[in-house]
């Protein structure tokens, strides 16, 4: 029959019906027959060929993050789907729409130890929302519909379908008249309107109350009602490290960061609060140091769009299942008028009053840079930060992304995030070290305009450093890696030094001339030593046309604070080194 398709074409024309357009993997045995299928559709489906599965998995979540679209990766079976299973898990910690496409070997052949055989489905049922094992032809239609839509609703995650070798040989006709059937998915949108109430009267009733903005915000592009909201009841908003960008940081009523390495006026404002309204945040460990102490005066409204996450980790006066955006309208739509908010702005005032002296007597973020620049260090960390600063706000047009260490918390520290939504992107719930780059190659393909800076240390770059290739394959030029150079495991360094007396067991690091290792790549590689030759070596980068490598040889052992202890609460911080 002529309108017969193979079940590799029937993946193509399924992923290009539900508007993917760019696709990043490798190819191998097992997935060759949608590779084959693929060259037909190469006019609408753009694969790019990363180094790695985990560099082609990372990339999917930057595509996806910095554009709210599905994120596709596609891996062979055996290793190549093994290789996956990191991002996937990072995918699930972020609650990041990914689809993982993954060949497995010929159905007659399952269960018995084939070549590259091995049970993706297993390893990742955990660290899914949902996968599937598709050994017919026919299904395939429906379970690419099905898929895409577990893995963009709701609270979005990562689904995985593994598709043996003879389905995607197989012929059908396709049928793409299907309908889902979810009876168990019905994921919560509307906030229920008694509980708005309730925590409309909570607040209203407040004397120093506080908004906590998480991921939730950003991934429902709810920033425009939050700062209507707050604005309205003048309540101070703290951002969580994804929360970055849903609230400007120079509006009056932001605060910045809470957590381990948050602000001293953030987390003592968070243990004085006698409301704390927390939207599209999970209160994980790093926000909530002991749970047990956590806002110990406040009453807890908490809106999520996944039931699970409220009351897990903190008592909740006022749980709110529902999209974020949609429950700040509601809150909007209750709201008393103008006049009968008159008596609210007098302790807003005061409220406010109150933190803003504990910012001018802490660790504040100026009294932060002022104190890394006193210690003549040739160059200090933060110097790379205040240049990258100067350079944001002449140009604009930017994105960040981080990997994970110290330089990604004096990135959320100390970057003026004033660029809104999806423009600050990092490794949260998982951490995973070697995200950077390949992240930030995904969120460069979907907005080849902007400048996407990337922080790195000099550890995780290494991790997934190859993919500098692939960036220089595919014709990439907006892309300007600062590394973050101490020769360090840094954070964990900085754990050996706090609290176990210096043994720095496993951390010290080497690494290659960074800069050459980014001319063998044809990048343009740069090697900044002294303070004074910072801001020149930012500025050279974005005049660039095409990729750049900065190393920045920081000072070895600089740390960052605060810092909150293991098993501490938030209020019990530290400032500085105990030396000092």
């Amino acid at each position: 029959m002529s309108n017969q398709l193979t079940g590799a074409q029937i993946m193509c024309e399924a992923l290009i019906r539900e508007g993917v357009e760019v696709m990043f993997g490798l190819p191998g045995g097992a997935i060759m027959p949608f590779y084959f299928a693929m060259w037909e559709y190469r006019d609408r489906l753009r694969h790019i060929l990363c180094r790695h599965e985990q560099g082609a998995g990372h990339a999917a979540e930057g595509y996806a993050r910095s554009t709210g679209r599905i994120g596709v990766c596609i891996g062979t079976s055996g290793p190549g789907v093994t290789n996956l299973v990191t991002p996937i898990a990072d995918a699930m910690m972020d609650s990041t729409p990914l689809l993982a496409i993954c060949g497995q070997v010929g159905s007659h052949v399952l269960g018995r130890d084939a070549f590259q055989e091995t049970d993706i489905t297993g390893i990742t049922m955990p660290i899914t929302k949902h996968n599937y094992l598709v050994k017919d032809v026919n299904e395939l239609p429906y379970v690419f519909k099905e898929a895409i839509y577990i893995a963009t609703t709701g609270r979005p995650g990562p689904v995985l379908i593994d598709v043996t070798k003879d389905a995607m040989q197989k012929l059908s006709v396709p049928n793409w008249d299907v309908k889902l059937n979810l009876p168990g998915y019905k994921p919560t949108y509307d906030p229920n309107h008694k509980q708005i109430r309730e925590a409309l009267k909570l607040l209203l009733g407040a004397k120093k109350p506080l908004i906590i903005s998480g991921n939730g915000v950003v991934m429902s592009g709810a920033t425009e009602e939050l700062r209507l909201f707050a604005e309205k009841l003048r309540i101070p908003v703290i951002t969580t490290l994804h929360g970055i960008g849903s609230f400007p940081e120079a509006h009056p009523l932001s605060l910045g960061l809470p957590g381990m390495h948050g602000w001293v006026h953030v987390n003592k404002a968070i243990q004085d609060c006698d409301v704390l309204l927390n939207i599209g945040g999970r209160f994980d460990d790093r926000v909530t140091g002991k749970a047990s102490t956590f806002a110990p005066h406040a009453k807890i409204i908490h809106v999520d769009i996944d039931p699970s996450e409220i009351g897990k980790n903190v008592k909740v006066a006022v749980p709110i299942v529902g999209d974020a955006r949609r429950t700040l309208q509601a809150l909007l739509d209750e709201m008393p008028e103008r006049e009968a908010l008159g008596h609210l702005h007098a302790h807003a005032s005061d409220w406010m009053e109150h933190i803003r002296d504990i910012q001018d007597h802490q660790q504040g973020k100026q009294q932060y840079k002022n104190r890394s620049t006193e210690q003549n260090m040739p160059l200090p960390p933060h110097a790379v930060y205040d240049a990258l600063n100067k350079t944001l706000a002449l140009h604009g047009n930017y994105r960040v992304v981080t990997d994970v260490g110290q330089h990604q918390m004096w990135a959320a520290q100390l970057l003026e995030n004033n660029a809104g939504p999806r423009t600050f992107m990092t490794s949260g719930g998982a951490a995973t070290m070697g995200f950077g780059l390949p992240a930030a190659m995904g969120v460069a393909v979907a907005h080849p305009n902007d400048t996407v800076w990337v922080v790195a240390g000099d550890g995780g770059f290494q991790m997934t450093n190859q993919e500098m290739a692939t960036i220089i394959q595919e014709g990439i030029k907006n892309v300007k890696v600062l590394i973050i150079n101490n020769g360090y495991l840094g954070m964990v360094r900085q754990w050996q030094e706090l609290f176990e007396n210096k043994r720095y067991s496993g951390t010290p690091l080497s690494g290659p001339n960074f800069a050459k290792l980014a001319e063998a790549y044809y990048w343009k590689g740069i090697t900044v030593e002294h303070a004074d030759d910072v801001q020149a070596a930012i500025d050279e980068a974005l005049a660039t046309d095409g990729p750049v490598l900065i190393d920045f040889r920081v000072e070895r052992e600089v740390n960052v604070f605060p810092m909150v202890p293991q098993n501490a609460a938030i209020g019990e911080m530290i400032v500085e080194n105990p030396a000092v």
